[in-house]
């Protein structure tokens, strides 16, 4: 009853201003209470014209400004939780978007019940998932550079005799690399310097990955999913890092659904019809785990680098973890003989792998102390 009582304030935030509406408890329409710059002060100033911080209740949609305005208003005493903009309910008939209408209109569904909370990640948590997100940005400008040079060598129909790239061979090869014209000479000089810088760059952020997880709320989590094959330390932080505290899910199928990996329905009456999978929620974590769930593909075994990540882990977590290699191995044996596509079967993995990540967590916080039934 408090909740309904309190006055639900949508803002819709940009970059230089932000949009303030308000909806009275009750079933009328919002309104439009002002536009103000993107200033934590002249915005409380907005606000007291609405209500005391006690009275309201504040919601913006995540965006590219981040956490720093919902961290800001709790600190000086506001209700504010920031939405989800998939879960954002579209009329289907409306034409007209402006921030006006779209602040209204975030104030009426709050109002509603509509609307779903995002979680607000601890300014530690976000640091470390700033620094995944970098390396993985890094590693996507690596590859680019690498096709950009691989491109320019095919167009001078120089082919490398070795069966891999990017080996110390292959470095050896480039390097003793010459041509007549000293234009081109200078440009694939330029394209095998950026390549260099890639590398370098790409060890760095991951060295300072390494570094960052010492101490961290969420280290024991981190240690106990690389007993799961397929996860090393960058894979493992670059989940945690993204999924968050595991305690808000209740159920691991909590989990499949954030991360988009359940299968999307449009059924009525009397006809089911189930199509691909949703892709909602966390497209990072859900790419992490598709590449881990193709280590599945091969039979059920630790090796000499699965050991030494096991190395100081509890007895529950290696069982657990030898309990998903048995059954994803399984599972993916048998949706192939099935005939089912390799990348399909390999999704249906990573779901299912998602449950055995929501049980290694909720082990290593048991160890820990800090997960409470």
């Amino acid at each position: 009853m408090d909740e309904i009582s309190k006055i639900h304030v949508g803002l819709d935030v940009h970059k230089d201003s932000i949009s303030v509406g308000a909806a009275e408890p009750g079933r009328s329409r919002g309104r439009l209470i002002a536009k103000t710059a993107h200033d934590l002060s002249k915005l409380t100033k907005v606000l007291i014209q609405v209500g005391r911080p006690e009275q309201l209740h504040l919601v913006y949609e995540a965006g590219p400004t981040g956490y720093g305005l919902q961290r800001a208003l709790s600190a000086s005493g506001y209700a504010c939780e920031v939405i989800a903009p998939s879960q954002m309910p579209r009329r289907a008939g409306d034409r007209v978007k402006t921030d006006g209408r779209d602040c209204i209109q975030l104030a009426e569904c709050s109002r509603a019940g509509q609307l779903r909370a995002v979680w607000i990640p601890e300014p530690a948590d976000e640091a470390i998932r700033d620094l995944s997100r970098a390396r993985e940005d890094a590693v996507n400008s690596r590859t680019q550079a690498r096709h950009q040079l691989k491109g320019f060598l095919l167009r001078h129909d120089l082919r490398f005799a070795g069966k891999t790239s990017w080996t110390k061979a292959h470095h050896a090869w480039l390097g003793a690399l010459s041509f007549e014209a000293q234009a081109a000479q200078t440009a694939f000089t330029e394209y095998w310097l950026a390549v260099q810088a890639g590398d370098a760059r790409v060890q760095r952020l991951t060295q300072a990955l390494r570094d960052s997880v010492g101490g961290w709320r969420f280290e024991p989590v981190v240690q106990a999913l690389q007993a799961l094959r397929g996860v090393e330390l960058v894979t493992a932080v670059g989940l945690v890092a993204e999924i968050g505290d595991l305690r808000r899910f209740e159920h691991p199928r909590k989990l499949m659904g954030y991360l988009g990996l359940v299968p999307s329905e449009a059924s009525s009456g009397d006809r089911i019809h189930r199509g691909s999978i949703t892709k909602t929620g966390n497209a990072h974590a859900r790419r992490l785990l598709t590449e881990a769930a193709w280590h599945y593909r091969f039979k059920a075994r630790i090796g000499t680098h699965a050991h030494r990540r096991q190395q100081g882990l509890s007895q529950p977590v290696r069982d657990i973890a030898w309990a998903a290699q048995l059954r994803l191995n399984k599972r993916f044996t048998t949706l192939q003989a099935r005939g089912l596509q390799v990348n399909k079967a390999c999704v249906a993995v990573a779901r299912e792998l998602s449950g055995f990540v929501w049980a290694l967590g909720r082990q290593a916080m048991i160890e820990d102390g800090s997960w409470r039934d």
